[in-house]
């Protein structure tokens, strides 16, 4: 692991840099296969091609497009040439794209053909794909490079956080910090073999996260463009892949497509890895019906704090199925009041990989670090016995109903332990005697029949009364945010709409 100095320079010389680094399935109708050797040749080619074209150590480049070869080697070879690599989410509104463009003040935006529209006029720009004058191949300057050795603290990237409100919040990282997630990653010493499907977008730490170490660890990366069920399911039995990454709610639309993973063979898979939301007991016994092979955890990270917050048990115990996981000793702590070891409280994190602070925002970097550099992650944990954590719910969505506390993921968790319910969503409604009242929004298991009423009572005879959803709303599917979490955002203001025009 002593080579890993920069971010953007993840090879592994001593190994056969022959062996495929990357099968991208973002073009059409047409697979590309990298090697390792590829992508540093790559990479460095990036390198040199933004330094040749005059940029500077630290300037910022943005890259606004869904998931390529082109996308990786530029966040790649953008950190290698001392550069800071800004992934941006190209589902936000075109406002916060050019409000995240201007308070990054960043140089030069790469972009894909689909995503130039959204690029404000007066950035220059260089496009992946289509016959624009200014493409990627024409930036790419071929030889040998000399990777810049970071600064101790130097900034290598921005991820700027969506936020449930108000605008985005930029999250500088260090070359340091992320390596030292990449060497911890390490230290589980994942098996050569391994083949990892990444539909995540890589504006997202998951899938960034994930592809870094699949490099560090001479891996291989399926990519696909976007998350898709049905193309997911399908990338499995095609390329034999034996590692997924996702989060819960990706999963859950790929449970439902049961006539395509009857159609697929999906024995390769050894390992299912979910994160960034809470997972039900029902979704991962649904994942079981057709991964029977896979050993499937529940992971935990941040933006502000990285991915490596929980570890193994020191006795060895099983991580419950749905635990987030041990908290590592000096890097997770629950706090509850002035109680600093707590066994139901906000998780707090530090480590080398969390953030020096939010970009221009100093209020808000005190709002979230303590003086001591511990980050208030807003997560809501409980303990168990054995010293395990679980998500209890963020401190944002908590809301209060007729005096008492309500965490949305609770009931939504007791809903899917219902038969007959595939997925759920809680959100809060204004209410004039209750403050707020719980509205559920339901996606039925395929071919059942369940009504309202019957929800209503399976609530009430499952958690405190205070608890039940008052409105029962019934939909295909839960909508979701440009990282693939359930948009409670866009359920309140469906739920709204749809009471108001009831009353």
């Amino acid at each position: 692991m002593k080579h890993l100095r920069n971010l953007g320079d993840l090879l592994d010389r001593e190994n056969d840099l022959s062996k495929p680094a990357l099968i991208d399935l973002s073009v059409k109708e047409k697979v590309r296969q990298f090697s390792h050797e590829d992508i540093d040749a790559a990479a460095k080619a990036m390198a040199r091609g933004l330094l040749k074209k005059g940029f500077k150590r630290g300037d910022h480049i943005a890259i606004l497009a869904a998931n390529s070869a082109e996308f990786l080697i530029t966040y790649l070879g953008t950190m290698r040439a001392g550069m800071i690599s800004i992934p941006i989410n190209h589902k936000f509104p075109s406002e916060t794209i050019e409000f995240i463009l201007s308070d990054a003040a960043c140089k030069l935006v790469f972009t894909d053909w689909d995503r130039l529209s959204q690029v404000p006029e007066g950035y220059p720009v260089v496009v992946f794909s289509g016959t624009a004058e200014n493409n990627f191949d024409d930036w790419l300057d071929w030889g040998d490079f000399e990777t810049i050795i970071p600064k101790k603290n130097e900034v290598a990237m921005f991820l700027y956080t969506s936020g449930s409100t108000g605008r985005p919040k930029g999250v500088p990282l260090t070359h340091e910090g992320h390596l030292w997630v990449i060497e911890m990653r390490l230290k589980q010493k994942p098996e050569s073999f391994h083949k990892m499907l990444v539909a995540a977008p890589l504006y997202h730490m998951n899938g960034l996260a994930i592809c870094k170490v699949a490099l560090a660890a001479h891996l291989t990366i399926v990519l696909l463009p976007q998350f898709d069920a049905k193309e997911y399911i399908r990338a499995i039995g095609n390329y034999n892949v034996t590692w997924l990454t996702s989060v819960a709610a990706m999963m859950a639309m790929v449970v439902r497509e049961e006539k395509v993973l009857q159609e697929t063979n999906l024995s390769s898979v050894k390992i299912v890895r979910m994160g960034s939301a809470p997972v039900s007991i029902k979704l991962i016994a649904d994942i079981r019906k057709f991964l029977p092979n896979a050993k499937i955890t529940n992971g935990y990270g941040t933006t502000e704090a990285g991915p490596v917050v929980y570890g193994p048990h020191p006795e060895s115990l099983t991580q419950p199925d749905v635990s987030v996981g041990y908290p590592i000793e000096g890097i997770a702590r629950l706090v509850d009041g002035e109680n600093l070891n707590a066994k139901y409280g906000e998780l707090h994190c530090r480590n080398p990989a969390v953030t020096p602070g939010y970009h221009n925002l100093p209020e808000k970097t005190r709002e979230a670090m303590t003086d001591d550099g511990w980050y208030r992650t807003g997560d809501i944990m409980r303990q168990d016995p054995e010293g395990f954590h679980y998500f209890v719910g963020r401190v944002d969505d908590m809301f209060n109903c007729g005096g008492e506390n309500i965490y949305p993921s609770e009931i939504e968790k007791m809903l899917e332990r219902n038969t007959s319910i595939e997925q759920a969503c809680v959100v809060p409604i204004p209410d004039e005697i209750k403050g707020f009242k719980p509205i559920a929004f339901v996606v039925k298991v395929p071919g059942v029949s369940i009504e309202e009423q019957s929800i209503k009572e399976y609530s009430l005879a499952n958690a405190p009364a205070y608890q039940h959803p008052r409105t029962v709303f019934f939909v295909d599917s839960l909508p979701l945010t440009g990282t693939n979490k359930v948009d409670r955002k866009k359920l309140t203001q469906l739920a709204e709409n749809r009471l108001s025009r009831q009353s």
